[in-house]
């Protein structure tokens, strides 16, 4: 039998025997087991009812990222260029607050309003991912949040 008896403190019965178990890693255990909210340092909240990013169980899952400046609030939308680069941009800041960087992403997705894009798209990307990339796929969609041409979304482990 398991019974808690107060925050971090266990007793397990076996055979009419007591036995005390002092957990005086409380803090570590509950923040593995809790989700924590970031967003961008400065950043205006996100335009929706969601995270811009959750930590939880040491990964880390981006919501998708727009073109936005975290500082100015403006959309970087004229080029795709530099729109993606403004995405990724936004994906280091939310590593950053995780204290995770690109070699902890495992997997990330794309969203295109024109695949015709994917070629600049793609090169742009790769310069994130010096080592092993993460698995991906790429779609093109009808539209996306604020009319803008690229969104890509991740999710982080760290190690």
């Amino acid at each position: 039998m398991l019974e808690i008896i107060s925050e971090g403190i266990v007793i397990i019965e076996k055979k009419n025997m007591r036995q005390k178990l002092y957990y005086f890693c409380v803090n570590l255990y509950k923040s593995k087991k809790m989700k924590k909210g970031l967003q961008i340092p400065g950043a205006p909240a996100p335009i929706g009812p969601y995270s811009q990013a959750i930590l939880t169980n040491g990964t880390l899952y981006v919501s998708g990222q727009i073109p936005l400046n975290p500082k100015t609030g403006e959309l970087v939308n004229d080029s795709i260029e530099e729109s993606t680069r403004q995405v990724m941009s936004n994906i280091l800041s939310l590593l950053q607050e995780a204290n995770m960087d690109t070699d902890n992403i495992v997997k990330c997705s794309i969203f295109l309003k024109d695949l015709n894009n994917f070629q600049i798209v793609n090169k742009i990307y790769a310069e994130y991912f010096r080592s092993t990339p993460p698995a991906r796929e790429t779609v093109q969609v009808v539209r996306l949040p604020m009319d803008v041409d690229v969104e890509i979304s991740c999710i982080a482990v760290s190690s």
